[in-house]
Formats: C-alpha cells, sequence, structure tokens
C-alpha cells in the first residue's frame, strides 16, 4: 500500500476534512486510472490530505504540467459530481500528436503529483433552472454534461433530460453503460446516441450519420421547451447553433463550452487568416516582444496583448479569453501591463510576474517569456 494510499484510508473517516483550497494547495495526486473507450481514459485525484472537492456541475480546473521542460496550462471540464466530494476526475482523449493528452495517457499513473487550480466557469445547469433539459455533446464534449447527470443521479433528483450524444461509432460512446444505468435508474432521463458509422458493431440499431434538425427534433420534440446545453469539437456545436437558429430557437436558452488546445479550431484560423491585413497595418502603440518564439509584434494600449498577438499570426494556448482559464498565463520579464482578470491567476504568480496575456494591456514596452 503506498503512502499515498496509506493517508487516504480508514482514518480519514475520523474527521470531517476541510475544503479543498488550490490558492492554499494546488497538488493534486492521482488515485486511479480508468480506460473509457479505447482512447479515451479517465483520471482520478485526490488531496495529499484529505480534503473535499465543492464545485458546480460543469466547471474545469486547469492543470499546469511540466512536460519536456515546459511549463503548460490546459482546462479540463471535472466528469466526476461534486456529489463525490473526496475525489475528482477528469475524462481525456487522446488526440494525435496532442503534447498534453498524449503526456496524460503516457505518464499520469496511480501516485503521480501534479498542479492544479480551479475550479472555474459558468458552464453548468444549476445556473440556469429550468423545468426541462436538453444535453447534447459530441465526442469527449461529453465530461461536463457528465458531471450534470452525475449530480442528478446522485441526488435522487429525476429531473427531465435528454441526453443526446454523438461519436464516431458505438465503440467510442464515452460511459456508456453509466449513462443506460441512469437512464434505468430514473424515470425522466432519457439518452439517444448518433453514430457516424456502425464500425465493428453490427447489430446497432440507433441512427448513424450526423445529427441534423429532422432527426433532433424526432428525438426531442418539444425541443422549444427545453434549456440546452452543448459541448464538443467547434465543427459540432457550429452544426448545433445553425440548427437551432434555423428552427427559430430562442438562444439566450442556449449554452455551451469548448476547450480545444491540441489544434486551433476553424473559429481561430479564420480570425487569423482574416487579421492578417490588419496586421500589416502600422499601429501607434507599444512593442511585444516574444523570447521564446522571436517574434516582436506591435500593440495598441487599448488592445489586449492576445488580441494583438492573434492578430500578427502568432499561435498561442488560449480558451476563455476573459482571464478565467489560466490557459494563456505567461512569464513577464520586463515591462508593464494593466490585467484584469477573473480569477485565472493567483496573487502569488502575479507577484512572481505572471501575467494572462488575454486580459493584459501594455503600459510600456512589454517582454514575455514565450
Amino acid at each position: 500500500m503506498s503512502e499515498m494510499q496509506d493517508r487516504l484510508g480508514p482514518a480519514q473517516w475520523d474527521s470531517v476534512p476541510g475544503k479543498w483550497n488550490s490558492d492554499e494547495d494546488d497538488v493534486l495526486v492521482c488515485t486511479h486510472v480508468r480506460a473509457e473507450t479505447h482512447d479515451v481514459k479517465s483520471f482520478l485525484f485526490r488531496t495529499p490530505t484529505a480534503k473535499l472537492f465543492r464545485f458546480r456541475p460543469g466547471q474545469f480546473i486547469t492543470l499546469e504540467l511540466e512536460i519536456d521542460g515546459e511549463t503548460i496550462n490546459r482546462c479540463y471540464t471535472m466528469s466526476s459530481s461534486p456529489t463525490r466530494p473526496d475525489t475528482l476526475s477528469i475524462t481525456v482523449k487522446r488526440v494525435p500528436g496532442g503534447k498534453v493528452s498524449n503526456w496524460l495517457h503516457d505518464n499520469l499513473k496511480a501516485g503521480v503529483a501534479i498542479k492544479a487550480f480551479g475550479p472555474s466557469g459558468e458552464f453548468s445547469c444549476t445556473l440556469h433552472a429550468a423545468p426541462k433539459y436538453l444535453f447534447l455533446s459530441g465526442g469527449s464534449g461529453v465530461t461536463p454534461l457528465m458531471s450534470m447527470s452525475r449530480a442528478f443521479y446522485d441526488l435522487g433528483e429525476d429531473r427531465d433530460v435528454v441526453f443526446v450524444h454523438s461519436a464516431r461509432t458505438p465503440r467510442d460512446i464515452i460511459f456508456r453503460n453509466e449513462l443506460a444505468t441512469m437512464a434505468h435508474g430514473m424515470n425522466r432521463f432519457r439518452t439517444a446516441f448518433v453514430c457516424e458509422n456502425i464500425g465493428e458493431q453490427r447489430d446497432w440499431s440507433a441512427p448513424t450519420g450526423f445529427l441534423t434538425l429532422p432527426l433532433l427534433k424526432s428525438i426531442v420534440p418539444d425541443l422549444s421547451e427545453r434549456e440546452i446545453f452543448c459541448c464538443g469539437p467547434e465543427a459540432y456545436m457550429a452544426n448545433i447553433r445553425a440548427m437551432l437558429a434555423s428552427a427559430g430557437f430562442d438562444m439566450t436558452r442556449y449554452h455551451e463550452e469548448s476547450f480545444s488546445f491540441e489544434r486551433l479550431s476553424s473559429v481561430e484560423k479564420e480570425e487569423v487568416q482574416g487579421a492578417v491585413a490588419a496586421a500589416s497595418v502600422p499601429s501607434v502603440g507599444f512593442k511585444i516582444e516574444f523570447t521564446k518564439s522571436g517574434r516582436t509584434i506591435d500593440c495598441r494600449p487599448d488592445q489586449f496583448i492576445l488580441e494583438a498577438a492573434k492578430a500578427a499570426g502568432l499561435r498561442l494556448p488560449f480558451s476563455c479569453s476573459k482571464g478565467v482559464c489560466g490557459t494563456c498565463k505567461s512569464k513577464k520579464t520586463d515591462g508593464q501591463v494593466v490585467m484584469t482578470h477573473g480569477g485565472g491567476i493567483r496573487q502569488r504568480e502575479i507577484d512572481a510576474g505572471m501575467i494572462l496575456i488575454c486580459c493584459s494591456k501594455p503600459l510600456s514596452d512589454v517582454t514575455i517569456e514565450k
């Protein structure tokens, strides 16, 4: 039995643990790795000393990983539910060529400690009470919706939920068996799966192809009456938005979440391509030097550094663009900025010269270690 297991053995029940606070202790220890599909794994964590995790289902944490001598921040939605507060889990799909997802799959094992902070995010059904919900997910976008579903199930709240998940093939359906258990155990919780093709499962009788508006309406006839939560690849969510708009759905009742760091999304590519002309126009402002890439760009005083970098064609990791997730955290070695963040950076990191470039505007020429 490991030292970690000793600390978290029966003695942990002798007292009520306090709440985990990443500002005070940002270390999490992996306690178990579970294969969900052939290329998806769930990683379960506890704190070094027993603490309870409190968060809204659907929120995310930011991992701070050391990979090949580089510090990388990545956001992952928690797939676990706050109703199971002793552990926290994330569920990660291995992306071909993806630096972080491959490192996690190959290196993160029971006993390995990492740093993390959070929780963060506003993608949660708890913030949008409704009599009926529709959960739409594609691929690994199932994770926040699974957290919400697990919370309903654990609390015995038989909510009117239709959970529609899209996958490449039946064997790629994440949490398939657990979702079936939930549907069996709750009268008003219903699941539906749509696969691009049947793969090796010849007896598949559910819909194949891609989710279309007629198919969605056949699964959810009362579509217009539901609060919708959607998560998945950008192309998937763009298709969902277009379908709902064409159906006249009230988009104020549509909520989405997506983290894509392994490659540029189609939206980001359009932003970069569309900004080429703007990047060539001389601007009045300050110089921003990125020492690792060897690039120096112009940035106006009223412009966020990330915005200027994207306009100049620089590819930098980011997600929320609101100073919440911490993905764009960078070391500032010279110069002054004004930063208005939403909790994605800790005071001790600010004191050490770190900034979030998505919400930082220059007050002088700035040098960034990136």
